[in-house]
């Protein structure tokens, strides 16, 4: 498992686990960072993460992506 963080652009992720405080846990999970779900990243932009989840597009930091473990 590596974090979501080093995941290449354009490749299709599973996600494994996520991680962190159970406040993080939570807020990453209701923005649909599930386990069993998938997760592309999207673009880096200034070091955070443009990630599609779903139909989403979610924009993240690279803290935060480091907690999803695909």
């Amino acid at each position: 498992m590596i974090p979501l963080s080093f995941a290449d652009v354009g490749a299709g992720q599973i996600i494994k686990k996520v991680g962190g405080s159970p406040e993080v846990k939570k807020h990453l999970e209701d923005l649909g960072f599930v386990v069993g779900g998938g997760a592309t990243v999207v673009s880096e932009i200034g070091g955070n993460l443009i990630i599609k989840v779903k139909d989403s597009r979610i924009a993240l930091s690279k803290e935060l992506a480091s907690k999803i473990m695909i």
